[in-house]
């Protein structure tokens, strides 16, 4: 079990910061996501449809100029001379979307204003045999025409760089049951197109030489959020409807090697559904209840 180790006060001290942006989702985004994602021969939505469940992430790209990336791609954290950015500086120069939960509350319109307020609601530092972590939670709040409508618990987590690839170790996915299956090519030309939807600087998704040479990952990174919004394509479509309650949580890295799978299981009440590796392991699990079943 790994042991919490003592908060630092730098860290700590962005605890509870706030930030509000409005966005929206053009029509064109939108048909740029639709050509990234989707499976079937449905139009893409046009101004004033509802926006399909996740879609509000494609509303809110990075605005930093390029003087203000670090050397991975992302946004630099932290101080910045005279200009602070949101999330904290974190001294760990890898960075993976953990996981997150969703609830839903009204729907969200292609080409309507957005306002998002994000919060730093937590940041946990811990140690264990593959040196330290830091787990940072973001909470937003996104609001359109009808009031609150998504409300989002963001985890990140930080880790060191190691000197090779140490993956954790891989679950195997259970392929018993299964409700719904989709099979998604792993390729640059997808990783490529979802990096463009959500203007995503960050190395892992298309610069093979970065990731094998300084990040020690065997290949390009399958984005966390696009496995994701597919279990949720998945759940959406099994089901006929959003659901109230979506969970999802990264178990092993993805990449470019294969096919990746994406399968669904339904007891009635919980859509359970994961990613599955071409190697037959789970990627990322997702759970997906709608009324009273959360």
């Amino acid at each position: 079990m790994k042991d919490t180790v003592t908060h630092t006060p730098d860290l700590q001290s962005w605890v509870g910061r706030t930030q509000t942006t409005t966005g929206y989702l053009s029509a064109q985004v939108a048909a740029m996501a639709h050509a990234t994602l989707s499976d079937d021969a449905t139009p893409a939505p046009v101004a004033g449809d509802v926006m399909p469940a996740l879609w509000h992430w494609y509303a809110f790209p990075p605005t930093e100029p390029m003087s203000d990336l670090g050397h991975d791609g992302h946004p630099q954290r932290g101080l910045r001379g005279d200009k602070q950015g949101f999330l904290p500086p974190v001294p760990f120069e890898r960075r993976m979307w953990a996981g997150g939960k969703l609830t839903f509350h009204a729907p969200l319109r292609v080409g309507e204003p957005i306002e998002r307020t994000s919060t730093i609601s937590q940041i946990t530092e811990k140690s264990g045999s593959a040196g330290g972590m830091v787990f940072v939670a973001v909470d937003h709040v996104l609001s359109g025409a009808q009031g609150v409508a998504v409300r989002e618990r963001h985890d990140i987590v930080y880790l060191p760089i190691p000197e090779s690839y140490s993956p954790p170790a891989k679950k195997a996915a259970d392929m018993h049951n299964v409700a719904a299956l989709r099979e998604v090519e792993a390729s640059p030309p997808l990783l490529f197109r979802y990096s463009a939807i959500t203007f995503n600087g960050h190395k892992i998704h298309y610069d093979r030489t970065y990731c094998q040479e300084v990040e020690k990952y065997p290949g390009l990174v399958v984005h966390g959020p696009l496995q994701a919004q597919l279990m949720m394509d998945m759940a959406c479509k099994l089901r006929g409807s959003v659901p109230s309650t979506f969970k999802f949580r990264g178990m092993h890295p993805m990449f470019d090697d294969g096919v990746m799978r994406v399968i669904a299981a339904d007891d009635g009440s919980t859509v359970s559904l994961n990613t599955v590796a071409e190697a037959g392991h789970v990627g990322m699990s997702a759970s997906a209840t709608w009324g009273d079943d959360q």
